[in-house]
């Protein structure tokens, strides 16, 4: 457990080795995206992997889509995209089946800034 700025952070390895988020403890920075090769209805659900840094303390991990999405949905985690220099934040979705994915909240565009990132 770290004290940073007064605010306790708690980063864990999971038994997968991926970096365990826990909640309402930080504000990640979500910087590249790993997509697979599926043809998706929905482009959304091609992400697999986000890689994230946490600019309070510099520390980067890198999560499952539905690691962060339950993250964000249960325990309160913010996340977000810097575009220009702006802010946007990362919100939970579902497909009308059910499919559960991320995507920014709307901004100046109407892409989701999560598809223009890099590959991790």
């Amino acid at each position: 457990m770290l004290t940073v700025n007064r605010i306790k952070l708690c980063i864990v390895l999971n038994r997968f080795g991926s970096v365990k988020l826990k909640p309402n403890l930080m504000a990640i920075k979500i910087t590249c995206i790993n997509k697979d090769n599926g043809n998706h209805e929905n482009p959304n659900l091609a992400i697999t992997h986000l890689g994230w840094i946490n600019e309070a303390d510099n520390s980067k991990g890198k999560n499952t889509r539905l690691e962060i999405y339950n993250w964000i949905k249960n325990d309160g985690g913010y996340c977000y995209v810097e575009k220009n220099g702006n802010k946007v934040k990362v919100i939970t979705a579902e497909t009308a089946s059910g499919a559960k994915y991320l995507k920014t909240e709307a901004d100046s565009t109407t892409v989701n800034n999560l598809l223009s990132l890099p590959e991790c």
